[in-house]
């Protein structure tokens, strides 16, 4: 795991990990000590540029006064109760998350992660509608339980169950005519990331994401929009689905909804709330005080400093400057970026390694992404664009934006 060459210090974690953890994890060759804003610290004194926010989550970048003092301020004074007594802080939560949703998402069913609220949220589905197939699409990934890792795309080299809790089929990606052949009154739900996060931070089109809206209310079917990645800021609205102003009848939300402590959540109308009831859907940790806490910070921090703009300011900026060296093509929305490379994008992550910017690979081999924070400022897509200008490019293929 470790290099011969690398002399390893006896304070390091990576072999005590290595020794003690599943080994279901590739980790990259630095040890964090701290971070600030959208830096991270190392044990021995690197100052790294965070262009991956731990999987998007980092919202507001690392160690965010207002969150910190949230957490802190709700830690000492009341850690943990569970759901059978109601809070004020997990009330001002649910408030603060159906103000920021699409019109209709009226009710909130608060969870620990992505995986968990895609698991309820197909399972409400399939409630609901009392049918039992589920149409995702291809490329697509919505965690690794057992209904949300069913309708992951490619999920069969891992999924270990023997069975999938229903029928699964998967639309081809951006095939209108796909999606109206295949979208039929014995579907529950239709499950789609409006920006594919893991297939390499690809956006939908508009047409394909409107269809599969208006041909699931043709036919009695439930969509159900997963914004675990590509929601809470990062697309330049609260939402990557309010850029389309379609309405879907379930969202789900997670990664950065806590800007750091674990939590998710789904997003209902009311007719669809109105069918569960005291024990039909349960959580112990869900809504938690400390978790509701930074979901309230993590909201009203992106309100009162402008960070749905600055997303947009950024993501401008990106695609402006950082067409150069191995990209080719920038695609994706917000702070949800893929740069489609020339060369792997594992060598492109490791170049930048070097030069002291932490970005990420994804299921497709030649794209690179980008989930940096949404307080990421201009000076640091300058810091970017002047390291990949610095890597010859592999082709002289023409360049598109």
């Amino acid at each position: 795991m470790f290099g011969q060459a690398e002399k390893i210090p006896a304070s390091d974690p990576r072999p005590r990990e290595a020794q003690t953890t599943l080994p279901v994890y590739g980790q990259l060759p630095f040890v964090p000590e701290r971070a600030a804003g959208c830096n991270i610290i190392t044990a021995d004194g690197r100052r790294i540029l965070d262009l991956y926010g731990g999987h998007a989550v980092a919202a507001l970048g690392h160690g965010h006064p207002r969150l910190v003092k949230a957490i802190r301020e709700q830690s000492a004074k009341l850690l943990f109760q569970s759901n059978a007594v109601a809070l004020e802080i997990r009330a001002q939560a649910a408030e603060k998350l159906v103000a920021a949703a699409p019109n209709e998402l009226s009710r909130v069913f608060f969870v620990n992660s992505g995986a968990e609220a895609n698991e309820n949220a197909l399972r409400m589905a399939c409630v609901v509608t009392n049918r039992r197939k589920v149409l995702a699409i291809t490329q697509g990934f919505h965690g690794r339980t057992a209904a949300a890792g069913a309708v992951t795309w490619n999920s069969d080299k891992w999924y270990g169950f023997p069975n999938k809790p229903f029928d699964v089929d998967f639309i081809p990606r951006d095939d209108c005519d796909a999606a109206i052949a295949m979208i039929s009154n014995d579907i529950a739900a239709v499950i789609v990331e409006p920006v594919q996060g893991i297939a390499g931070a690809y956006a939908l089109s508009h047409e394909f994401l409107t269809t599969l809206r208006d041909y699931a209310s043709r036919n009695g079917v439930l969509l159900i929009v997963d914004e675990v990645q590509s929601g809470m800021g990062r697309a330049g609205q609260f939402f990557a689905i309010q850029r389309h102003q379609i309405e879907p009848d379930i969202l789900t939300s997670a990664k950065a909804l806590g800007g750091g402590i674990p939590c998710g959540a789904v997003l209902c109308r009311e007719d669809i709330a109105s069918h569960f009831g005291p024990g039909d859907l349960g959580t112990t940790f869900g809504g938690g005080p400390v978790a509701a806490a930074a979901i309230v910070a993590v909201i009203e921090t992106i309100e009162t400093e402008g960070l749905l703009r600055n997303v947009q300011e950024r993501e401008a900026q990106i695609r402006e400057q950082c067409l150069v060296g191995p990209v080719q093509k920038i695609q994706g929305m917000g702070l949800l970026l893929g740069l489609v490379c020339d060369q792997p994008a594992v060598e492109v992550r490791d170049a930048l390694l070097q030069h002291d910017i932490l970005t990420g690979t994804s299921s497709d081999p030649n794209i690179l992404r980008i989930l940096a924070p949404l307080v990421l400022e201009a000076g640091h897509v300058d810091q970017l664009a002047h390291a990949l200008e610095s890597m010859a490019p592999r082709t002289n293929q023409e360049r598109t934006r």
